[in-house]
């Protein structure tokens, strides 16, 4: 498919130029899609005189803002590809992924100045060539990039890619404790877009409240499918419970996506919950929501659908609308239009209703690869093209999957994914510690938190010891809440780690 998501924008400027693309929360920045295709296409002239080319990957650490937008796009246009970055990570992580992408430009906002000063004086630890500062006095080796943007022409540039031409390079952490670039194409995001619009009702003139990272594909799909669509991103810088309740009153917002945290902590200020008739639907995913949460929304008249789906994917795997939601709880409902999900035992074979499998999914969404990974890429895709999740489900006799589980013992806190095998990696660099084995532990505020089991050498060592260590060698959101210690970790006869025997020893909650 002939297509370059880039693209999109200039063809939405000529259909609706006066139409409110844009809406930036905390400085109060209003575009029209007519302003915000110029703005793209400045950056877009620039990069290329700056040599950014075909295939060159380019690193954006911004928070949510035009400058991430307007990035993505412009690269987009003259067949870059994108390097989102969590900006949550630290030094050392990041350092791993910009290395293994082989970004050569980076773009980075003025909130990261003590970072990326951090990651330039490392040398060639890094192919960063090129740096943009965002705000703020400029660091010596950097340049002003509004003054970068200013000097480019507001006209359309060549477009450079389209199709299987590489989109973005998006980093999850992986199992043994490596980040993996999740590829995506101009392609697999365009199909991304369709089954969106086919399975969800997104409406010509809906505005669409975007409060998760745009370094997640939760935030970045919707915000390529409301240009498509003609819909007003309306952007949050970061998430404020209150001040979500706010944006969706006085902008009028009709439609969004949240993570149970997110929706969780918004009931904790009930008092400014108002002005929100316009909201048809919010859905909801990265975890699965409680039900008392989709009853105490119901009761607001606020529909909740729950999704699932995963980077791998591109956003889209199961939905659920509210009606199913409260008729089959805890489900995540059926697959999206233009995509396939199965259930299947340790042979690939269907499993029948409610007997426990893994999901798999399919679809022209499907990620192309993990970048330079073609081992862990031919153990997720199958030469059928279905994905293996690694999440265990079952389906009911009506189609319904319902998640249980998750095989390779990811801990979703907050919304975002976090392996354990990252903080044991941490962890047992402690001089004091023999073994350590991190679980999940439900949170009231966070939906999970992790927590770590250790075997220690002596009684030497602490709780507070090991938290310790961890800080500032894992981002905020990986930081284990506490600890235990026992003699033995359990194992089965293989060697493997017995996890469901750990849950069950420390079933929590979580401290907060």
């Amino acid at each position: 498919m002939n297509v370059n998501i880039g693209s999109f924008l200039a063809r939405r400027a000529d259909i609706s130029p006066e139409r409110e693309a844009y809406v930036d929360v905390a400085t109060g920045t209003r575009l029209t899609f007519a302003e915000l295709n110029a703005r793209v296409n400045r950056l877009s002239h620039q990069l290329r005189a700056k040599g950014v080319d075909h295939g060159d990957r380019v690193a954006l650490c911004l928070m949510n803002s035009i400058e991430f937008i307007e990035g993505f796009l412009a690269i987009a246009k003259i067949g870059g590809v994108v390097v989102p970055l969590n900006w949550r990570l630290v030094a050392d992580e990041l350092e791993f992924i910009i290395k293994d992408s082989g970004a050569k430009t980076m773009i980075f906002g003025l909130e990261f100045q003590d970072v990326v000063t951090d990651l330039q004086g490392r040398g060639d630890k890094t192919d960063v060539e090129n740096w943009l500062q965002v705000g703020g006095a400029c660091l010596p080796f950097a340049e002003d990039y509004a003054a970068f943007c200013k000097a480019g022409s507001a006209d359309e540039p060549k477009i450079s890619a389209a199709g299987d031409d590489l989109l973005y390079i998006m980093y999850t952490s992986g199992t043994t404790g490596l980040p993996k670039g999740v590829v995506h194409s101009h392609t697999t995001s365009f199909w991304a877009l369709l089954t969106f619009e086919a399975s969800c009702d997104l409406r010509d003139g809906d505005r669409y409240l975007v409060a998760l990272p745009l370094f997640h594909v939760g935030a970045l799909t919707p915000v390529a499918l409301n240009i498509y669509r003609g819909v007003t991103s309306v952007v949050m810088r970061e998430f404020d419970p209150q001040k979500a309740w706010e944006v969706i009153s006085k902008e009028q917002i009709g439609v969004s996506l949240l993570v149970p945290a997110m929706l969780n902590f918004m009931l904790q200020v009930p008092d400014a919950a108002i002005g929100y008739d316009h909201l048809r639907w919010i859905q909801s995913g990265a975890s699965p929501l409680p039900v008392s949460i989709i009853e105490r929304y119901a009761d607001l008249g606020i529909e909740i659908h729950q999704i699932y789906g995963l980077t791998e994917t591109c956003g889209p795997a199961c939905v659920i609308s509210a009606d199913d939601a409260m008729r089959k709880i805890g489900s995540t409902g059926k697959a999206f239009f233009h995509t396939e999900v199965r259930v299947v035992d340790d042979a690939g074979e269907d499993c029948s209703p409610g007997e426990q499998g893994e999901v798999w999914v399919k679809g022209d969404h499907i990620m192309r690869e993990y970048w330079h990974r073609p081992e862990a890429t031919a153990e997720t895709i199958t030469q059928e093209g279905w994905l293996r999740t690694g999440d265990v489900a079952s389906i009911d006799e009506d189609g319904f999957v319902f998640i249980q589980d998750r095989i390779k013992d990811m801990i979703i806190s907050g919304g975002e994914n976090v392996y354990p095998a990252e903080i044991e990696n941490v962890i047992l660099t402690h001089p004091e510690v023999v073994e350590v084995a991190v679980i999940g532990q439900p949170s009231a505020k966070w939906g999970e938190s992790p927590f770590a089991v250790v075997v220690p050498k002596s009684d030497a060592v602490s709780t507070a010891d090991i938290l310790a260590h961890c800080d500032g060698k894992l981002a905020r959101f990986k930081l284990p809440k506490d600890a235990a210690f026992i003699e033995v970790i359990p194992r089965n006869a293989n060697g493997k780690v017995l996890k469901r025997v750990l849950r069950e020893s420390f079933p929590g909650p979580a401290k907060a």
